[in-house]
């Protein structure tokens, strides 16, 4: 027997069904159900070259700005990074959960000793230079990248809290228990510690601020590369006198404060 020749309505019929699978994929991409579209999300372009220690980045706080009561920066952090979705357990007791609760920025009130004068700050990792929490991680979960924040690694980090222990800030917040809801971008689940990481997920899609800084409306917080001299942050700091929270531990932090 020869071999079967390509007859013109074999052809057709072939055109045909590869323009019909074709149509149907591109439907199928378009729509799950009837009235369910996906829709593609543009996103900014991740970085494309490594970490280096060429950056530090950092905030400056005032102090002054920050009006008493305000929690923006609290409810942003909390939005960007899918803290909002955990919810209390049934039945948990109100002020254990809001003991317990995971909290990346916290409201405080410090007093100046010399003259008495207190004040209400916003409280997070000070990404420091020299950071205890790293010293004291026995699995090197937490770690500090080069261009000096602080992390957690949330897959090798075995929740001894030994870095909660070390942290003189208490900054730091362990997942007691499960995550059913979360940020794709921000991975956490139960019995993880974590901590504020300047919105790394930006840093390493090259946007250039933090949520707590786009939501204060009074402006009070400054975040950039503190080894740029151009950068609002270097120029802020040049032009005001700042201070960092447990300067005598000499842990060179990232973050700092004005009119404190």
């Amino acid at each position: 027997m020869g071999e079967p020749t390509d007859q013109p309505e074999d052809r057709q019929r072939r055109a045909f069904l590869t323009g019909a699978m074709a149509g149907a994929g591109a439907a199928a991409a378009g729509a799950v159900a009837s009235g369910v579209l996906l829709q593609s999300i543009a996103k900014a372009a991740p970085r494309d070259t490594p970490v280096s220690d060429q950056v530090r980045y950092g905030m400056l706080i005032d102090t002054s700005k920050c009006a008493d009561g305000c929690s923006d920066c609290v409810a942003a952090c909390d939005a960007e990074n899918g803290l909002d979705q955990l919810r209390k357990p049934e039945g948990a007791d109100d002020a254990l959960w809001d003991m317990q609760r995971p909290r990346w920025i916290r409201e405080v009130k410090i007093k100046n000793n010399s003259n008495g004068r207190v004040t209400t700050l916003p409280m997070m990792c000070q990404h420091c230079e020299h950071p205890p929490c790293v010293d004291v991680c026995p699995t090197g979960a937490s770690f500090r990248r080069a261009d000096g924040i602080v992390m957690v690694d949330p897959h090798t980090c075995i929740g001894c809290r030994y870095c909660m222990m070390a942290c003189p800030y208490n900054a730091r917040t362990f997942i007691h228990e499960n995550v059913a809801s979360q940020s794709t971008q921000t991975p956490r689940g139960k019995g993880v510690v974590e901590s504020c990481n300047l919105c790394v997920h930006r840093r390493d899609q090259g946007e250039a601020t933090t949520a707590c800084q786009d939501a204060c409306e009074h402006q009070a917080i400054v975040f950039g590369d503190l080894k740029d001299p151009d950068s609002a942050v270097s120029k802020a700091l040049a032009k005001q006198p700042s201070v960092q929270i447990r300067a005598d531990l000499k842990l060179n932090t990232g973050v700092r404060y004005t009119h404190v």
